[in-house]
């Protein structure tokens, strides 16, 4: 499901009740709720997808797993029965139904957000999550679908949106994943995720998918400090469905991008909501790495490190360009890089007292490695001259014969 938009009215229905006294009948715990029409399960995908082939996954994760780190993802709940997210989803909120926490999905947008996160190497699968040591934070708020062009489904008013974010905050979320959209600005909204920014938290956030509705500004994606995610194809180019606009921070995979499905196996989806995972994911890698940056600090090095556009830095709709995952987390950043996108993010300075502790941690690696490498290469040469010295003195240093 593309990110979709969240209705700015909800309305409640209250059922009349006798009035019972509390202390003579407490009242029952809600029962769990379940899926009227749960997603039916998909077949299993052996092929390594696209967007794992283009960041080398298997060799990033010798850096960083995000082992640690909690993103959270507000979205239609995730489904832990998926082998690959099994042990990886926590407890978390149900905005929807009574008695929830969050861990059902009954139109599978939030597992597939949540599995290109933290879905675990299995083997005979090509899949895997980009930060598969994260664990999942689940917030269920809403089942909307775009069928034949027309939103179905329930979701939460714009307030109810915002106290989730919020729940998200003070449940101890260090990422936050947002591949819903709301296309009107909300007071309540902007100071939940200005309550995410002043608790030192990530917040990623889809741009939409409405190019071709005239790119109405999006949010939260529009706020200061939020990282705003475009969608880009296997070729890099940016998916005619990616909207364009200041918010557009970076992009990252987002068409035709391999997923996990509730239950078990795969789907590929398209739309922005499958590029912002990526780099709640990079981000995640990040804060794992290099816990000493603030979460502004995390956001100005997946900006400064981002790969150039097709036609180079500045092009509408890529932001400061294609997220690039080992960069933000193994490259020394001396400055932030500027981006034609919004100021917010990355001018935020970066501590020099934090770089020079992350610049002294790549010295001692670098220096470890050098150590390494000279070690074998005297071994080497030892091992050399001794078979080479009798054979050059017993030849007079003539080259063999060819027989």
């Amino acid at each position: 499901m593309p990110a979709g938009r969240l209705p700015l009215a909800f309305v409640t229905v209250i059922l009349a009740a006798f009035t019972v006294p509390v202390a003579a009948r407490p009242a029952p715990a809600a029962a769990a709720p379940r899926c009227a029409n749960p997603v039916a399960p998909a077949e299993p995908v052996t092929d390594v997808p696209w967007p794992q082939r283009r960041y080398g996954v298997d060799g990033l994760g010798v850096l960083s797993t995000g082992a640690g780190i909690t993103v959270a993802v507000v979205d239609s709940g995730v489904d832990p029965t998926n082998p690959q997210l099994r042990g990886q989803v926590l407890k978390g909120f149900d905005g929807l139904d009574n008695g929830g926490d969050g861990r059902l999905d009954c139109v599978g947008h939030g597992t597939a957000v949540a599995s290109i996160i933290a879905a675990r190497p299995r083997a005979g699968m090509g899949f895997r999550g980009l930060a598969p040591g994260a664990r999942i934070l689940p917030v269920r708020i809403s089942e909307q679908q775009i069928i034949e062009g027309r939103e179905s489904g329930r979701t939460v008013s714009a307030a109810q949106f915002a106290s989730s974010i919020r729940w998200a905050v003070d449940h101890d979320a260090r990422v936050i994943n947002l591949s819903v959209v709301l296309y009107q600005d909300n007071p309540a909204l902007r100071d939940a995720v200005a309550h995410a920014l002043d608790r030192d938290v990530v917040v990623v956030a889809a741009v939409g998918n409405l190019h071709e509705n005239g790119d109405p500004r999006p949010f939260p994606a529009s706020y200061d400090g939020v990282l705003g995610v475009g969608a880009i194809g296997a070729d890099g180019v940016r998916q005619p469905f990616s909207q364009i606009g200041s918010y557009v921070d970076v992009v990252a995979p987002g068409g035709d991008v391999l997923t996990a499905n509730p239950v078990r196996g795969h789907k590929t989806q398209s739309g922005t909501s499958y590029a912002a995972p990526f780099v709640a994911a990079t981000a995640a890698l990040v804060r794992a790495y290099r816990p000493d940056l603030s979460a502004a600090q995390v956001e100005a090095r997946i900006v400064a490190t981002a790969d150039p556009a097709p036609a180079g830095i500045g092009e509408a709709g890529y932001g400061a360009g294609v997220v690039n995952p080992v960069r933000a987390v193994s490259e020394t950043i001396t400055a932030p890089r500027a981006t034609p996108s919004r100021a917010a993010v990355p001018a935020v300075p970066l501590d020099p007292a934090v770089l020079a502790r992350a610049e002294r941690r790549d010295t001692a690696r670098q220096r470890a490695l050098i150590v390494a490498a000279a070690a074998g290469g005297v071994a080497a040469v030892v091992l050399i001259v001794a078979l080479v010295l009798p054979r050059g003195l017993r030849r007079r240093w003539q080259p063999a014969d060819p027989g």
